[in-house]
């Protein structure tokens, strides 16, 4: 198979699994499964799947560099574009859910913390999806980069919608903020360590310690709780996997897939310089 057709199939791939929670959504919608409260759950459904496609659009470039397959960089911008997708179909819902109520919908984003941060990521998403494209990147030149670096910040503003949003549970926005500490600590790695094994150990290590200081000092700072208490409950086996474990868990994934490629790598090499000895060697 060749380079293009990889890449052909992999957006197909990759376009086919952007569309199916939507299409998924909208079945358990049209067939009642959502009843009996239809609106909410559609809307937390979306908000939930914009978050996991802006950081999996933010997975990509460290995705790349640890596989070392280029082709992965020709889906970012999809994944990107979807988060923003996503994102205006949570506001959507929002304004079903208000009756198409516009002057509602502006009261209460302009009145509730959570709606005022949630709404400037969308403005920043949705910006960012329109001059995705090649002839936006041409017409801005260096701009170009200087805009779409907002994706992080944005991304942090989602992840505290997120929190609040969740008010008690908060177990999802936890994990999905570990997995963000993860994102931004390999980019401010230095760059030697981003594709060793020790930068990858480190990285796990610091995004799990992160996890546990959001998810206790989340508790603590909004609903009093001790910070020890949370972290006790690390101790139940009950009550895991827990945020951290999580994450600490999809680190070490990582490290076992970077393990296998670079194995598979090292065999396909070893076996290509074998066969071409044997066929230069061969009568």
């Amino acid at each position: 198979m060749t380079l293009q057709q990889k890449i052909f199939w992999l957006r197909l791939a990759t376009l086919v699994g952007l569309c199916l929670p939507a299409v998924e959504l909208a079945w358990r919608w049209y067939s009642g499964d959502l009843d009996p409260r239809p609106v909410t759950l559609a809307t937390h459904a979306t908000g939930d799947w914009a978050v996991v496609f802006l950081l999996l659009s933010l997975a990509m470039t460290p995705a790349r560099a640890l596989l070392d397959w280029m082709p992965l960089v020709q889906v970012r911008r999809r994944i990107g574009v979807a988060a923003a997708l996503y994102a205006g179909a949570h506001l959507l819902i929002y304004v079903l859910d208000q009756k198409w109520d516009l002057i509602v919908v502006a009261t209460e984003i302009v009145k509730r913390f959570y709606l005022t941060i949630g709404f400037a990521a969308l403005l920043v998403l949705a910006a960012l999806a329109i001059t995705s494209t090649d002839r936006w990147q041409r017409r801005l030149r260096r701009n170009w980069k200087r805009l779409h670096w907002l994706v992080y910040p944005a991304a942090f503003v989602a992840l505290v919608h997120f929190f609040i949003q969740s008010k008690v549970k908060i177990g999802e926005p936890a994990f999905a903020a570990g997995l963000f500490a993860w994102l931004m600590l390999w980019r401010v790695l230095p760059a030697g360590l981003r594709t060793r094994y020790l930068g990858l150990v480190l990285l796990a290590l610091g995004a799990t310690l992160a996890t546990l200081v959001f998810e206790a000092g989340w508790y603590w700072m909004i609903n009093g709780i001790d910070p020890s208490r949370a972290l006790e409950a690390y101790l139940d086996p009950e009550l895991a996997p827990r945020p951290a474990q999580k994450v600490l868990i999809a680190s070490l994934l990582v490290i076992a897939a970077v393990a296998v490629r670079r194995l598979a790598v090292a065999a396909n090499k070893r076996w290509t310089k074998r066969y071409i000895q044997s066929s230069i060697s061969s009568p």
